[in-house]
């Protein structure tokens, strides 16, 4: 059940990943094209494209972190003996889950404030609709980082 489950979120988030990649390209190429053949283009396409930058950053972020695929510095694991390695990563992850985990905090502080002083990120759009995906993509990292202390793939 849980398989089946957490098979069904892996669809959902690639795919989420997909379309948003997917539009934002699509928006940017159609942007250029018709900024420089017809003189004419989107309004607020631009702004547009940026929040998608944001999202698809956080989503892609969330998709390399549920299998530990995210960047790192491994310079240390070239020179330490295999016995070490798994403490080293278990210390790595747990760094990791805590950073991501300051960073969702400090975030939602972010879009919380965003919310309240009810600042527009472009047309009538709340910028905090458009930064939630800080908190949620950061939160959601945080805790696979968790899992992987305990259990590292």
């Amino acid at each position: 059940m849980i398989e089946t489950i957490s098979a069904q979120l892996r669809r959902l988030e690639s795919g989420v990943l997909v379309l948003l990649l997917s539009t934002m390209i699509s928006l940017a190429v159609y942007q250029v094209v018709a900024r420089n053949l017809f003189d004419t283009g989107i309004f607020l396409g631009d702004a547009l494209v940026r929040v998608l930058v944001l999202w698809v950053t956080m989503v892609g972020a969330m998709v390399a972190s549920r299998n530990d695929e995210h960047i790192r510095m491994d310079l240390l694991t070239r020179f330490i003996g295999e016995d070490k390695k798994p403490a080293v990563k278990r210390i790595a992850n747990a760094f990791t889950c805590l950073v991501c985990g300051v960073f969702a905090w400090h975030s939602y502080l972010f879009v919380l404030s965003e919310y309240e002083v009810q600042v527009l990120a472009f047309a009538q759009v709340p910028a905090w609709i458009c930064e939630a995906i800080m908190p949620f993509g950061a939160g959601i990292m945080c805790l696979r980082y968790f899992f992987h202390t305990i259990d590292p793939p």
